[in-house]
């Protein structure tokens, strides 16, 4: 360090002292490598909810593409003579089509439109391929011609292209338009241009961009988080508002246009943000979702029924809600049926079609989740015939059970008694509470039995109330992230009973939500990293393969003047990481003090800070609160830094 440098932060460090530091704090890093930390420590949920996955996540443009709506044409505008059939359709489980004729009068046209999710956002210079299945509506007419056009926000066409049909046989027909200018909400057309009718069905718009026919951007987004595990489909979409409407896995693979559609269980559920045209197309179904696992780094995590439908919605003695404990094994033979999806030989039934679907090798699943926040005797009695038979068959297939919806209580105790006693590995808890019972409960698992089960954080978030004209909905912001990541230290310290954390949910559109805070907020043109992101993402990029022990006066640093901290090691590195989160009001000095290593040069540092704790990023300011990088000298086996105010920090030793 350089004479200019030396006077520099002798002046900060005396500037930091005048306007409030406490006093030094002294922490304790053992250099001893402890507790393994799992690879899956930290990850990510998703759910179809704030329409995360039709309109978001899966990148289809056109809204009931399939004409499977209970309304048969909800989202189609039509003009014309336009009617639905189902005589002779293409394709058994999705039955219904749309038949265009003539409409009779030479000025008068025969066609429908769709407007997408909340508009169909084009991009200048992008490709974008259509694609339908089509047919002579006429088994004597002889050929038939549609035009297909992207149409800007002002009713100007941007693109258009013809399709010729000349076969009374359903058949796929393909072509790519063009955008010329970037419109946040187009729309797509279709017109009959011929005297012969056509019968269309699974109507569909991808971005050329799309992987795997998911968002790009979208995805890029999941893979910089780097995260261990993967839970999927949902929380109480696997439940469903009744068995009905429940998730099924099977009906998620196999041709996408031929996956029936089922009813999103949130289409209805929050009077304050209804949604009647929100259904599940199954496009993105388990396959993608296990081949996103692997995309981004992350270990696959289903969750399926275990017989139950919503408590919530359902009463307990509800017979049509619940399957008896003795009509359980076609449940059962779906869980089974799973695993062997995933992980079995091409020889298999349901290895076979994994390979057919595009990926003969093994996706190498090792944990799956049977139920969510069940609660009270329903739910063990089920588990115990599902925990029997996998673990017959598949002995190495970790499961993970429930807890209930909340975090403490006496459902939580009894849950947490029965998980034990059916010996489940995983039990899954949740928790959407306030920012200061995160700080309150950083040390919320010290005193966890070691013995039995490992912890679960399967749906966990911040919820900062009352901060705009809907104070029953919370919202992202600097403070729920700040004491997100001051509770995450009590998570890394315990890393020997929590075996991984997953922050919820993950998606929502800035239209089309219901549910906040939400980790990545998008349109049909851009996302968003919340704030919440970044803590996940310096978490995910920095757990390190061993807890190390620090401490201050031989005590956990949770919480006292405000100061949260945790150390790992990471052994493929050989480098120490403290993560540390000042939340209180006032910058501190703190001095890291190794022992049992030699520390030299430079440490890393990075900072996420914000003077505002409602501070947000948003899809016009994304960069508004980002992590900052710098270093600090190492001094000898000890380092002395000062935390600012309303900070969460990282340093890499």
């Amino acid at each position: 360090m350089n004479h200019t440098t030396k006077m520099f932060v002798s002046l900060a460090l005396g500037l930091l002292s005048i306007t409030g530091a406490s006093a030094q704090r002294q922490l304790t890093i053992n250099a001893k490598p402890g507790a393994p930390i799992q690879p899956t420590m930290y990850g990510i949920f998703f759910e179809d909810i704030n329409f995360g996955a039709d309109g978001g996540l899966y990148a289809e443009m056109v809204e009931n593409r399939s004409f499977e709506f209970p309304q048969r044409l909800m989202g189609w505008n039509t003009f014309g003579n336009v009617s639905v059939s189902d005589v002779k359709p293409a394709f058994d489980r999705n039955p219904h089509y749309v038949v265009l004729e003539n409409a009779g009068h030479d000025q008068k046209f025969t066609g429908l439109e769709n407007r997408g999710f909340f508009g169909m956002g084009l991009k200048k210079g992008m490709n974008y391929d259509f694609s339908v299945f089509a047919r002579l509506h006429d088994l004597q007419g002889k050929e038939a011609k549609i035009r297909v056009e992207l149409v800007d926000d002002q009713d100007n066409p941007i693109d258009k292209k013809e399709i010729t049909i000349a076969n009374n046989q359903w058949a796929k027909k393909t072509v790519t338009l063009t955008s010329n200018k970037t419109v946040e909400k187009g729309l797509m057309r279709v017109f009959l241009e011929s005297a012969d009718g056509v019968d269309l069905d699974h109507v569909s718009l991808f971005p050329e961009d799309n992987w795997h026919g998911l968002r790009a951007d979208l995805v890029k987004d999941l893979e910089d988080l780097h995260p261990g595990i993967f839970r999927f489909p949902g929380g109480c979409i696997v439940e469903g508002t009744d068995l009905a409407t429940r998730y099924q896995w099977k009906n998620s693979v196999g041709p996408a246009e031929n996956r029936p559609l089922n009813e999103n269980r949130w289409n209805y559920t929050f009077p304050h943000r209804l949604y009647p045209n929100y259904y599940q197309t199954y496009g993105l179904g388990f396959y993608e979702f296990f081949l996103l696992s692997e995309k981004i780094g992350a270990e696959p995590l289903p969750v399926l029924s275990c017989g139950l439908a919503c408590q919530f919605q359902n009463k307990d003695n509800d017979k049509n809600a619940h399957v008896a404990v003795d009509d359980l094994q076609s449940y059962i033979d779906d869980a089974l049926d799973l695993i062997e999806f995933a992980n079995g030989a091409t020889t298999t039934k349901w290895g076979k079609l994994r390979a057919e679907m595009g990926h003969p090798q093994p996706f190498n699943l090792k944990q799956i989740g049977i139920g969510n926040e069940q609660w009270g005797p329903l739910y063990p009695e089920r588990l115990k015939k599902f925990v029997e038979q996998i673990r017959a068959k598949y002995p190495n297939i970790k499961i993970c059970g429930t807890s209930g919806p909340s975090a403490s209580g006496k459902d939580f105790d009894y849950g947490w008694e029965q998980m034990r006693k059916i010996g489940v590995d995983l039990v899954d808890e949740h928790y959407y509470m306030s920012p200061d019972w995160f700080l309150k409960n950083a040390g919320r698992y010290d005193n966890y039995s070691r013995k039995g089960p490992k912890v679960f954080a399967g749906e966990y978030a911040s919820h900062v109330k009352g901060v705009d004209d809907q104070p029953t909905v919370a919202k992202n912001n600097f403070e729920a992230a700040l004491s997100e990541a001051a509770f995450m230290t009590g998570l890394e310290r315990n890393a020997d009973v929590v075996y991984q954390a997953t922050y919820a949910p993950l998606f929502a559109h800035v239209e089309g939500w219901q549910w906040r805070p939400d980790l990545i907020w998008f349109d049909n043109l851009r996302s968003v990293r919340s704030v919440n992101w970044y803590v996940q993402m310096l978490y995910g990029t920095n757990k390190g393969t061993n807890v190390v022990s620090l401490t201050e006066n031989g005590k956990p640093v949770e919480g006292k003047d405000g100061l949260y901290a945790s150390a790992v090691w990471d052994k493929p590195m050989k480098r120490y990481i403290v993560k540390i989160a000042n939340t209180g009001d006032q910058p501190q000095q703190v001095t890291f003090s190794f022992r049992g290593a030699k520390i030299s040069g430079q440490a890393k540092v990075t900072t996420l800070h914000a003077d505002d704790p409602r501070a947000v990023n948003t899809l016009d300011k994304p960069n508004n609160v980002v992590p900052q990088q710098s270093s600090v000298e190492i001094n000898g086996n000890a380092c002395t830094v000062t935390i600012p105010a309303k900070t969460f920090a990282v340093y890499r030793f």
